[in-house]
């Protein structure tokens, strides 16, 4: 039997099967007079030609490279049809999608390790904007203790978008809120006193570039500055005791919200 015998008279549902397309899609296609089947049976069940199936293959191979059915249409229909602009047009865009999800593949490789690395600055560049004081495992021990919160992920998502020059601004900010911080206790500033109040509230408007602090995070934080011998060292070379003072400004502004320091926990 030829070819064009076995696909004269063929149903929809033999039709989508051929051709991988859903018989819904066939139903909507006759619907719209894109591809009509042409043989009907004595019952009125309409049935495909070989001629049929042919629009039909040309229909499925424009619709995957991505033409609209209009566009499709008049490619088919119109003998003036500029079928080669058509797919030139056609091209130029498949380009373009391809550069943006070239763009969102990075972006997402860029998000991945953000989550399991937390910073994308390589050693020598931590060093260079952090100071000699920096610990380049400290990301990896905070992945380690935090990784699985709220917070490490904010803190993540951040540091996918942040290059050298944006991780250069949180540096001196941080850098500033040492100085001041050192300078208040020089200076004989309390805790409770308005000055430390503020430098309280500064230290919490500079964590946020890392993630949210509230203040019961914050006291949590304070005492960790002073127990963890890293984080002591690191303020006590600003100015000596500069730990445990930062703690207790910190446990003085708690009280004045309302918050017991005995009891804050991370939250």
């Amino acid at each position: 039997m030829s070819d064009d015998t076995d696909t004269d008279g063929l149903t929809v549902g033999q039709v989508a099967t051929r051709l991988g397309v859903t018989v819904r899609a066939l139903h909507h296609w006759d619907e719209i007079g894109l591809a009509r089947p042409s043989l009907r049976t004595a019952a009125g069940y309409r049935l495909y030609t070989a001629g049929d199936l042919e629009r039909l293959h040309r229909i499925v191979v424009y619709r995957e490279i991505g033409l609209g059915l209009d566009r499709i249409r008049a490619v088919l229909d119109h003998s003036t049809a500029d079928v080669p602009g058509a797919l030139r047009a056609q091209r130029t865009q498949v380009a373009e999608r391809i550069d943006r999800l070239q763009h969102l593949s990075a972006g997402l490789d860029r998000m991945i390790d953000a989550h399991e690395r937390g910073l994308l600055l390589t050693t020598e560049q931590q060093a260079e904007l952090f100071g000699p004081r920096w610990n380049p495992d400290w990301p990896v021990e905070a992945r380690r203790r935090y990784g699985d919160t709220p917070q490490w992920r904010q803190y993540a998502e951040r540091s996918a978008a942040r290059g050298p020059q944006e991780w250069q601004a949180v540096a001196d900010a941080v850098a500033d809120l040492d100085r001041a911080l050192g300078e208040a206790m020089d200076a004989g500033v309390t805790p409770g006193s308005p000055r430390a109040h503020q430098l309280v509230d500064r230290h919490r408007e500079v964590f946020a570039s890392y993630f949210p602090l509230t203040r019961q995070m914050q006291v949590c934080l304070a005492r960790r500055y002073a127990a963890d011998p890293e984080f002591a060292a690191h303020y006590d070379g600003v100015r000596p005791g500069l730990a445990a003072w930062f703690r207790r400004i910190v446990d003085a502004s708690a009280r004045a919200h309302g918050i017991d320091p005995d009891t804050a926990t991370w939250q």
